[in-house]
């Protein structure tokens, strides 16, 4: 049979007996906002959970509750956005930080999607690594797939915005059935920032109508494998050399 990794999958004797071999918990957080035309509203939860998942398959990790939505009053303009508050958000993931604490994890790692969501996480991190023994780290999946995409995107830094050719070929990939090709779109940013170093706060449908900046058409399954793998590679790189260089040999 294989092993569950999920949490919410487990009886409590599993997740007792899975918890005896392993202190890190992975706990994924997205969005629930307009994400172009052609991807879903879910695509930064999506995308984070199963990122979660290949990770935890290739470390002795249990991945945690998983955050549906953030902190997305921005996009708001857009039908179906939740928006949580900061505040309410803090609360949640503080709590769950704690339950999880109380079962025995020691190492934090977060998998967010969403942008709106790193500042708080951060905030939360340090705070949490003040009791003594406990780790956190955050990968902000978006940014962080930026310094690996070389040879792969095509579109500069555009392919990295909203909806663009990184994240509809990410969901190429990972999700291809919920990617509607039909209706997806090149849309350059309309709003044109004469002020870059003074941060203003306008709405986010100022830059785009239809919640995708830049071009989504070339995106790939392909490009989306390749981005996929090197960044999962990466996270596992990063848990095998920084977190457990000792139990290198043994991570699966």
């Amino acid at each position: 049979m294989k092993q569950v990794n999920y949490m919410k999958e487990m009886s409590w004797k599993t997740f007792v007996e899975r918890k005896k071999t392993t202190d890190l918990v992975i706990i994924p957080s997205g969005a629930f906002e307009v994400y172009g035309p052609h991807l879903p509203l879910g695509t930064d939860t999506l995308v984070a959970n199963k990122i979660a998942g290949l990770v935890a398959e290739r470390v002795n990790a249990i991945i945690g509750p998983v955050l549906e939505a953030g902190e997305s009053s921005e996009l708001e303009d857009f039908p179906g956005t939740i928006t949580i508050s900061s505040e309410s958000f803090k609360q949640y993931l503080w709590d769950t930080l704690r339950s999880l604490e109380k079962w025995g994890f020691k190492d934090f790692l977060f998998v967010n999607t969403h942008l709106g969501n790193v500042p708080i996480i951060n905030q939360i991190a340090f705070e949490f690594q003040r009791t003594p023994g406990i780790r956190c780290a955050q990968i902000d999946y978006w940014r962080f797939i930026k310094a690996h995409c070389d040879g792969i995107i095509e579109s500069g830094e555009l392919a990295h915005a909203h909806a663009s050719e990184a994240g509809t070929s990410v969901m190429m990939h990972l999700y291809p059935d919920l990617v509607d090709v039909s209706q997806w779109v090149n849309e350059p940013p309309k709003f044109n920032d004469l002020f870059p170093d003074v941060i203003t706060y306008p709405p986010f449908s100022a830059f785009t109508n239809s919640g995708t900046i830049g071009n989504a058409t070339i995106g790939t399954k392909e490009k989306g494998e390749a981005l996929v793998n090197r960044s999962v590679d990466r996270i596992v790189q990063f848990l095998q050399e920084s977190w457990y260089p000792a139990e290198a040999a043994v991570i699966r």
